[in-house]
């Protein structure tokens, strides 16, 4: 069982669980899935701020941050426990391209020749990093929302904005792996 668990799971058994978690909120309670959310609960509990942003009653979305925080601990437990200690399973093709940007190791989700704290000091891993990590949180504030709060919540709902935002999050995504990211890593 737990060579089961540590390996991926297929589309059609993860698409069905992660997708089975809004009626199972809007049952419970009405509840909104979305994880961007829960950073400004987190601010509004230990920020006592006169932000109107942060003016509301936070205990109402308490199960949102508990929710966040099975996330973390998850996070925690398979990285100690269900480690896969084979290497990523990554196309050929994306290898060969990779490795003349100098990303030849594939031992970890993410490359340690890209996330690392000294390719943070570099301007290839600053822009990664920092500038990536500024314009993903920007973009989610002025969209309304995350990825899983518009693709998995919204759509599911009908939802016309979280239709729009799905859009520009993939259209994004494409440009930014395909025209942008061959740019960076060359730096």
């Amino acid at each position: 069982m737990l060579e089961l668990i540590k390996e991926p799971w297929p589309w059609y058994i993860a698409g069905p669980l992660i997708g089975l978690t809004v009626p199972v909120l809007l049952i419970l309670g009405n509840k909104s899935f979305g994880i961007s959310s829960s950073l400004r609960h987190i601010c509004a509990a230990c920020i006592p701020a006169n932000i109107s942003f942060f003016k509301y009653d936070w205990k109402k979305e308490l199960w949102n941050l508990f929710f966040v925080f099975g996330i973390f601990l998850g996070g925690i437990i398979a990285s100690h426990y269900l480690i896969n200690s084979t290497e990523i399973s990554v196309n050929p093709k994306l290898k060969a391209e990779l490795a003349t940007y100098g990303i030849t190791d594939f031992s970890n989700l993410v490359p340690t020749q890209l996330m690392n704290f000294a390719s943070l000091l570099t301007l290839r891993g600053f822009i990664t990093m920092v500038v990536g990590g500024f314009l993903v949180g920007f973009g989610t504030r002025y969209a309304g929302g995350c990825t899983s709060g518009h693709a998995i919540m919204g759509l599911s709902n009908m939802q016309w904005p979280s239709l729009v935002a799905t859009i520009c999050f993939m259209a994004g995504g494409f440009l930014m792996a395909n025209v942008i990211l061959p740019i960076i890593l060359s730096l």
